[in-house]
């Protein structure tokens, strides 16, 4: 891994707790007790199945939600206010294109919003052809495939080169053999980089890629890193 030698502490939760009001039935514990800290340049899988509380942690950690117990802070990303789109990029499960906009404009679009003008259509221009999209710049959203239109969402997460990447079952609508080719040119994207990314798949293969494991198990988590794996 390049960059800095010394890994930097970018978010650190606490007893996290997360409830909902769910009609009569009162409220349901989302998450619970959860402990964890994301490091510079990390490489963390999230896994579990459907229902146990991934996204929900993601959205807490990316500062999109807030705990119902417990504390969340980013030491190593600077103020709240300033998270987003600077210091977190986040991939949703469903692309959020903004449909107005041509792929290449959704790409840069963080870029715009932060006021970073320069070299960004040499920015946005690199993203698109690392994903194998150079040639759909032009496109509208309604003109893209579902599995395209993710990795545009995925390019802009990483125009900022933010240094945190959340990224909710990027590759969902992909079949096996392009989830794949998508998640390596990600992560050579970030090779050579202190950029962290957390990955919430359900995707073995994907998970294997990854040097640390976190597991999602009825809203509590278990973390641990897999002796003998390497980030990216």
């Amino acid at each position: 891994m390049g960059g800095s030698t010394v890994a930097e502490t970018l978010v650190v939760a606490k007893g996290l707790g997360r409830d909902f009001q769910d009609g009569n039935a009162g409220r349901i514990d989302v998450l619970r007790d959860v402990d964890c800290e994301i490091a510079s340049g990390a490489r963390i899988a999230l896994v579990g199945p459907s229902g146990s509380g991934k996204t929900t942690l993601l959205h807490i950690l990316g500062g999109l939600d807030r705990p119902t117990a417990g504390t969340v802070g980013w030491p190593g990303l600077g103020a709240f206010e300033t998270l987003r789109p600077r210091q977190i990029g986040f991939v949703f499960q469903s692309p959020s294109l903004f449909p107005a906009l041509t792929a290449a404009q959704n790409v840069g679009l963080p870029l715009l919003l932060a006021g970073e003008n320069t070299g960004a259509n040499d920015i946005v221009a690199s993203l698109l052809r690392s994903f194998g999209l150079g040639e759909l710049g032009d496109k509208l959203p309604e003109e893209l495939s579902g599995g395209q239109a993710q990795r545009i969402a995925m390019a802009r997460a990483l125009a900022m080169a933010p240094k945190l990447v959340l990224a909710d079952e990027p590759t969902g609508q992909l079949d096996s053999r392009t989830a794949l080719r998508f998640f390596d040119a990600v992560l050579d994207r970030l090779d050579g980089t202190d950029i962290a990314l957390v990955v919430a798949t359900h995707d073995e293969a994907m998970a294997n890629r990854m040097a640390t494991r976190w597991t999602m198990d009825h809203g509590r988590l278990t973390t641990g890193h897999r002796p003998g794996a390497a980030a990216a």
